[in-house]
């Protein structure tokens, strides 16, 4: 695979995680399983550094689009996904240095990726008919942003559909601030992740081509996402997001198959 293909997957991924608030990550990571030839460590190096790029960037630009993020629920979340994205970072590192196949870790990673999809989207079809619970105890809120990045960190995604129906259901926000809030945790559980990483020894041997051309990628979808994102309605959000979380479950599935076949 060329460097001009990890530049296009990553920029038009994290366009579509800019604007729905999924991180890209969810989009990365399968996408890379299939096509680039790279192992599940590099993988997740790839997919981190493009989302944290992409997550800074789009934190950014959004500064002046009238959606704010809440100092104290907000703040919480994030604080909380820095603790699960070291948490997670660890759990995947263990995970991969004692099992005798890495391709059955991949099978979980994928497993996991297409339930929670699921879920998540059999969520966004009944929305409108379930009744969220606008929760304002902080440290509950810390315990959310907790399970996410664990969860996010352990899978390589940096966030994802989960951050989108567990944010909108437990804090009573629109798709446009649930997007903002979700981003603000994926940037800060990428950056812990990434802290651990090298506080472990460093990072795996990447191509530094690779990374240089989906950490732009993600710096370039930041900018073009950001950017549509203020032309478009809440319903148009959603939509979009219904769309990426069905083309998700098949490509997960795809790749549940594919490992089994060759693990």
């Amino acid at each position: 695979m060329q460097i001009a293909g990890f530049l296009l997957i990553a920029c038009t991924a994290s366009v579509i995680g800019s604007i729905s608030g999924i991180g890209g990550g969810i989009i990365i990571k399968p996408v890379l399983d299939v096509l680039s030839g790279q192992g599940l460590e590099e993988i997740s190096v790839l997919s981190g550094s493009t989302v944290f790029a992409m997550s800074l960037v789009s934190l950014l630009r959004n500064r002046d689009s009238g959606v704010t993020l809440e100092p104290k629920r907000g703040t919480a979340l994030a604080g909380g996904a820095a603790l699960g994205g070291a948490a997670g970072k660890l759990i995947f590192s263990i995970a991969l240095r004692f099992s005798s196949r890495t391709a059955l870790i991949g099978i979980i990673q994928s497993l996991m990726l297409m339930f929670f999809t699921l879920i998540v989207l059999l969520y966004l079809k009944k929305k409108k008919a379930i009744q969220t619970r606008n929760i304002r105890n902080i440290p509950f809120c810390l315990f959310i942003g907790l399970l996410l990045g664990m969860v996010s960190a352990f899978l390589g995604i940096g966030g994802g559909p989960v951050n989108i129906m567990v944010i909108s259901y437990f804090l009573s926000m629109d798709p446009k601030t649930t997007a903002l809030h979700s981003l603000y945790t994926i940037f800060l559980s990428q950056a812990a992740s990434f802290l651990l990483m090298f506080a472990e020894g460093g990072i795996p041997p990447v191509n530094p081509f690779f990374i240089a051309a989906m950490v732009s990628g993600g710096i370039g979808g930041g900018l073009i996402g950001s950017r549509i994102v203020r032309v478009l309605s809440n319903d148009q959000v959603d939509s979009l997001f219904g769309l990426v979380l069905g083309l998700l479950i098949l490509l997960s599935a795809y790749n549940t198959i594919r490992l089994t076949v060759l693990g």
